[in-house]
């Protein structure tokens, strides 16, 4: 993605209300990925286990999404990759949930809740490592400012989050 298509990236996506697919709910426990997020990036992320996002990876793009996660009983907006990360070629596709403003810990193992309100942009591949930390960072203010709308920060308070 280049400069000039960086500053067209809207400020909030999606409409006012939450539309058909979501919101789209899964659970899993937290895996062991690559280490990129936090090493790389420095934007950790929860690889979320193969098995319970199967029915995600069947009819949903490759791609960046939004919603919230929980973990350890604490609830985050969060941005999820879905896809291939084709900047480190990988061979399987893959859900991998930053929860934003976490601070703490890793959390392997634990068990994880996401609810995914909305779609900001396909997968891209980069040229280098910094243009995709950028993006990265616009992904999340993008999330954040997007959740603020009423009828998507509700949400926090869904009842998937207090089974």
């Amino acid at each position: 993605m280049t400069a000039e298509l960086e500053n067209q990236r809207p400020e909030i996506v999606g409409s006012d209300q939450v539309e058909d697919p979501y919101p789209i709910r899964f659970e899993g426990k937290v895996v062991h990925g690559f280490g990129r997020g936090s090493k790389d990036l420095g934007i950790p992320t929860a690889n979320i286990s193969e098995d319970a996002i199967q029915e995600l990876l069947k009819y949903k793009d490759s791609g960046v999404y939004y919603g919230f996660a929980m973990v350890s009983k604490q609830i985050f907006p969060m941005v999820m990759s879905v896809g291939w990360n084709p900047y480190y070629n990988n061979k399987l596709r893959s859900a991998e949930v930053h929860l934003i403003n976490r601070k703490g810990a890793d959390f392997y193992d634990e068990w994880t809740r996401v609810i995914v309100l909305g779609y900001i942009r396909p997968e891209l591949n980069y040229e280098g490592l910094q243009k995709l930390i950028e993006d990265i960072q616009t992904d999340i203010r993008v999330a954040l400012r997007s959740l603020e709308r009423p009828d998507y920060a509700k949400y926090k308070a869904d009842a998937f989050f207090k089974a």
